[in-house]
């Protein structure tokens, strides 16, 4: 899987995203020390805000962003983002009032929700080769795991000889690493497409997307794996802290249990993926998480839950979580043209943000009238209907090369070459408006 790493153009994006993560996570622990001096016992209803201005932004800014992307050169436009995201974190230990965090979060989660797409989009075009693209994923997959485990701890550590300001120039130094990172490599820029209007690109990848089945079928597993996610994230705390009355340290186990079952799954996946089609591994992926919920749900009420057992259970969701996430890509890399690929990605990432937007706030909900028993059962059935929902819209044996006929396009448009009827990859673009075998 760390044979990739001898690309040199995809080790100094790996260790961007590496740097920029760790950065991100220094920023996260520093919010929630900020909010508390700012707003005291409210710090909770600002954290809440934050979080709900981050999902906004990923939701309407990604396709935007995604639309002019190909306008630009993708390594300017990375480096540029990434100091704009460096400038802001540079203006957070000067911050005096709520709103400051709020205006300051916007442009911080704007540009990410920028960023992101593109940094996913150009992977597959360093990494065309489907083999090393699935073990570039795999140790993506890896850094969002180690990251969760390594920056509460290097937080701690810092916190115990600087002050939670300082925490923001690790922030600084973080996306200024990733910027320096990005500049010292030539990034592939596939060819604009033709002009367009402003409408037509800003929806172009949602709909490929959603003309796709196999990405239909990822939005409804999008949702089975925020519905897993938002019960792990969300309420980790109140299961850990006040069902069972553990410590901080405990609640840290429990994270790094759910992060363990998900980088055990990252490291297998590259070699169970070279003998397997991508949808049964995600679909099996999927009901892992839901039977997971389930299980919780039944020790709950039938047996008093133990701290073992929540880990376990974690630990699981973890497998079934990366088992779901990390052959995304190679889905969308699938379904587009390069030239498309960053309006793709874009889609996807609003759009499986906002099934988290949906997930976030019900399980906190749920949790907090209901109990732990309930919101997993609830969570569950949210998330078999996403799985439902990825069977009936990605049928079983999707073919990548289908024979098709055109009767869209005059006989001698360069797409037939001289043949009417033709197979190839079918991929949703002009001359393929939708999924079929006629046009």
């Amino acid at each position: 899987m760390f044979d990739v790493l001898r690309d040199r153009t995809f080790r100094h994006l790996f260790l961007a995203q590496i740097i920029a993560l760790i950065g991100t996570g220094l920023a996260t622990v520093a919010l929630g020390l900020l909010a508390f001096d700012l707003a005291g016992e409210s710090a909770g209803m600002v954290l809440g805000t934050v979080f709900a201005i981050k999902m906004v932004a990923y939701v309407g800014v990604a396709p935007i962003a995604g639309a002019f992307a190909d306008r630009v050169n993708r390594r300017a436009l990375l480096v540029t983002l990434d100091l704009v995201r460096a400038a802001v974190a540079l203006c957070l230990p000067f911050v005096t009032e709520v709103w400051q965090i709020f205006a300051l979060i916007l442009i911080l989660q704007s540009s990410s929700a920028a960023f992101t797409p593109m940094f996913q989009a150009t992977i597959p075009d360093v990494l065309p080769d489907e083999g090393r693209y699935t073990r570039a994923l795999s140790l993506s997959r890896l850094a969002y795991d180690l990251e969760n485990i390594i920056t509460p701890t290097l937080a701690a550590l810092l916190l115990a000889v600087v002050s939670y300001n300082s925490l923001f120039w690790g922030t600084v130094l973080g996306f200024a690493g990733s910027a320096v990172l990005i500049v010292s490599v030539v990034l592939p820029s596939p060819k604009a497409p033709e002009a367009r209007g402003i409408y037509d690109r800003t929806t172009r990848g949602i709909r490929i997307y959603l003309a796709t089945p196999r990405l239909r079928g990822l939005l409804g597993l999008s949702l089975a794996v925020s519905s897993a996610g938002a019960m792990v994230l969300v309420n980790s705390v109140v299961l850990v802290r006040g069902d069972l009355g553990l410590d901080e340290g405990a609640l840290a186990w429990a994270m790094f249990a759910f992060g363990a079952g998900s980088m055990v799954a990252a490291m297998g996946l590259p070699r169970l993926l070279d003998h397997l089609p991508d949808r049964p591994v995600m679909m099996i992926g999927g009901a892992i998480m839901v039977l997971a919920l389930l299980a919780l749900a039944a020790v709950v009420v039938l047996a008093d839950l133990s701290f073992a057992m929540l880990l376990a259970v974690w630990l699981v969701i973890g497998l079934g979580y990366a088992a779901v996430m990390t052959p995304s890509g190679r889905l969308l890399r699938r379904s587009a043209h390069p030239q498309d690929r960053p309006a793709v990605f874009a889609a996807q990432f609003a759009l499986s943000h906002a099934c988290w937007l949906l997930t976030y706030p019900l399980s906190g909900w749920l949790m907090t009238r209901f109990g732990a028993a309930p919101t997993s059962v609830v969570l569950a059935v949210l998330a078999v209907v996403g799985i439902v929902l990825a069977i009936v819209f990605w049928p079983k044996g999707d073919p990548e090369i289908v024979e098709h006929s055109h009767d869209n396009l005059p006989p001698d448009h360069p797409h037939l070459n001289g043949q009417r009827v033709h197979s190839h990859a079918l991929i949703i673009d002009d001359a393929h408006p939708r999924w079929g075998t006629r046009f």
